[in-house]
């Protein structure tokens, strides 16, 4: 995390490039022992002449051992003042070569004179606080690692020179970026989209907050919201541009709901439109005089009649359906036997399989009490009324409806099998959508509001059950629906 917004130092690191002190301490020595022997070469020409010989062989001697003990005493003094200032400086050197590498390096104690320990407590001082500042930041960027991962939308920060400073888990897949650690490499490298790089180039030139969406190709598709935003430098002419930070939404779900809803709207507004529009054809025609005639009349009434059914069925199903979806619906759950309820629902609908001459059939693989499940008796009947009455509609006279009941594990399956039309394999995605019909002209001239297999759907769930369609055109459909069984009176079961 110390590198999402890294800082880099403009100097450049000269490892051991301190001057040798030596030469610095010999040379002002050297010059002073200079000046020294020309003053004594000096005073030497004026009085020299006028002393005697002996005087003067002593002289010289003197002056020469003068000049030789003082290049001596000079080279051992700027030996001594090197050698002591020379280490300390060196320490602090090496300190602050490290420091460059490790900015919380341990900080040697530094041997020398007095000054330096005052200089080197000093640079502790403010070295410290480095460190507590920088461990403070570290910790903050934890946390700021933290909450960027957990979101639930992608981040994304670029540099000024477009290249990608932070990435959290969630961009990483939603961008479906391979490389493991795309900091440091620039956006157009690793994602070949041009509004997406337009969108960024703007938002750092202008400043303002670009909003994009669009569809972004891949394994699988999404439906992805961009926000572009820039940070600092911005907005200034020949300023430097600043840091872009690029939002990823991932709004496939939404866009999928709100074509649901659309859809919804115009199902609800066709299927509530064409028994109203034959109600209103059927009333004109009566009120025109054919209220006179008894054959029409009564042909009419019943078609008022019908459609009137259909529009009492469609609303009674949009209710029931609104409460279950909202979770406003409330369940009374109980210990239902199903084979006693398949009886039940095959009695009230053999009336309709007669008509067709079909056969409804009832199968039980399982003992008795083992078909026993924790659920609402009403909501039991109103699936069971749907799947068989549906698996009617769709198979052609002379056609068998079976039911069977068996036990899976701690769970009973409940199958509604036909030998009918059948669902294509495209369809069978869809087929518990609000409204959805595989051949919308035939299911309107069966009857039905297109809301039964939804209604189940959300009635199983409710129960804390699945429900799936199988089917193979042709050949029939299966519809299998699993719920809780009841094992020892109903204990540690879902709804109790």
């Amino acid at each position: 995390m110390d590198k999402i917004f890294p800082m880099q130092s403009k100097g450049t690191k000269e490892s051991g490039s301190h001057p040798n002190l030596w030469w610095f301490v010999f040379w002002p020595l050297i010059v002073l022992w200079i000046i020294l022997v020309l003053f004594v070469l000096y005073t030497g020409s004026i009085n020299l002449p006028t002393l005697p010989e002996p005087i003067k062989t002593r002289w010289v001697w003197v002056s020469g051992f003068f000049v030789v003990g003082g290049l001596l005493i000079t080279l051992l003094m700027a030996t001594y003042i090197a050698q002591t200032f020379q280490r300390p400086i060196k320490q602090i050197h090496a300190f602050l070569d490290e420091a460059e590498n490790n900015p919380l390096a341990a900080i040697p104690e530094i041997e020398g004179p007095d000054a330096f320990h005052d200089l080197t407590r000093r640079i502790r001082r403010i070295y410290e606080h480095r460190a507590d500042t920088i461990g403070e930041l570290r910790v903050e960027l934890g946390k700021l690692k933290a909450v960027l991962s957990g979101l639930e939308e992608g981040v994304l920060a670029l540099d000024s020179s477009e290249r990608i400073i932070f990435a959290n888990d969630r961009a990483v897949e939603l961008l479906q970026i391979h490389q493991t650690d795309p900091r440091g490499v620039r956006i157009w490298e690793l994602l070949r989209n041009r509004p997406l790089l337009e969108a960024c180039k703007k938002a750092q030139m202008s400043g303002e907050t670009v909003r994009l969406e669009m569809l972004w190709t891949g394994s699988p598709e999404r439906q992805l919201l961009f926000h572009v935003a820039a940070v600092g430098g911005v907005g200034v002419p020949g300023s430097e541009q600043g840091t872009a930070i690029i939002g990823v939404h991932d709004v496939s779900e939404l866009r999928r709901l709100e074509t649901l809803r659309k859809e919804f709207v115009a199902n609800v507004s066709h299927e509530l439109k064409t028994p109203l529009a034959v109600i209103k054809v059927c009333v004109e025609t009566l009120l025109d005089g054919a209220m006179d005639e008894r054959e029409p009349c009564e042909s009419f009434l019943k078609q008022i009649e019908e459609h009137a059914d259909r529009l009492h069925a469609l609303i009674i199903d949009l209710l029931g359906l609104a409460r279950v979806e909202s979770g406003n619906e409330v369940l009374d759950f109980q210990e239902v036997d199903l084979s006693e309820s398949i009886a039940d629902c095959l009695e009230r609908l053999k009336a309709r399989a007669v008509v067709k001459n079909q056969d409804l059939v009832s199968e039980f693989l399982t003992q008795k009490r083992m078909g026993t499940v924790w659920a609402d008796p009403e909501s039991i009947r109103q699936i069971l009324d749907n799947l068989v009455d549906n698996a009617i509609k769709y198979t052609p006279a002379g056609g068998e409806v079976r039911v069977i009941l068996a036990t899976e594990g701690t769970r009973v399956r409940l199958s509604v099998k036909d030998n009918g039309m059948g669902i294509p394999l495209e369809d069978l995605p869809r087929i518990f959508e609000r409204f959805y019909r595989v051949d919308r002209a035939r299911s309107r001239e069966m009857g039905g509001t297109g809301l039964g297999l939804s209604i189940v759907k959300h009635l199983v769930q409710a129960m804390h059950g699945s429900v799936e369609a199988q089917s193979e055109p042709g050949r029939g459909s299966n519809f299998v629906v699993r719920l809780p069984l009841v094992i020892s009176s109903g204990k540690n079961l879902p709804g109790r």
